[in-house]
């Protein structure tokens, strides 16, 4: 059975939990309450913020604009093609946004945007695995889990918000 840690936290995007194994940040989620899952077949969850301090105090320092990429190690847990595609958004730099085009065709699939928008549907790891930083092939806002508000709120942060994404 393997053991992953978990914290929950305040931050500017509102409430987070952390989820970290022995290898890296498993899991950044919006805090919805439904947390740790019920069934969890094979994981053991251990409340842990000593576990999780040094990716909290990275996350606090991209929300006060002191940091533009984050240096802990990361555990990306999905499909092949997921894995992919959440390996591309950490490659938009700080700033910058993408669309979900341009990320199917960094992964090899340019046809697959609308498959690329599923992956990052399914990112586990928010903020830092950046899927705020995809937007729609005309420039507009669409999808995020946080909300578009958020979503926003994260662009602004990081002086990416403009034009049509400032409407």
């Amino acid at each position: 059975m393997e053991t992953l840690f978990y914290s929950r936290h305040d931050s500017a995007a509102g409430p987070l939990v952390l989820v970290v194994s022995d290898k890296g940040l498993v899991g950044l989620e919006f805090d919805r309450g439904k947390f740790p899952p019920a069934n969890s077949k094979g994981i053991a969850w251990q409340e842990s913020n000593n576990k999780t301090q040094s990716y909290l105090r990275e996350l606090q320092e991209y929300f006060d604009g002191k940091r533009r990429e984050f240096t802990f190690p990361l555990d990306l847990r999905g499909t092949p093609f997921q894995v992919k595609c959440w390996r591309a958004l950490l490659h938009i730099p700080y700033g910058e946004t993408r669309t979900y085009a341009d990320i199917a065709r960094v992964v090899g699939q340019p046809q697959a945007f609308r498959a690329v928008g599923m992956a990052n549907n399914r990112n586990p790891i928010a903020i830092v695995v950046p899927c705020h930083r995809v937007i729609a092939s005309d420039g507009t806002l669409c999808g995020y889990g946080g909300g578009l508000d958020l979503k926003r709120k994260l662009l602004d942060l990081e002086g990416a918000l403009t034009g049509i994404l400032a409407a």
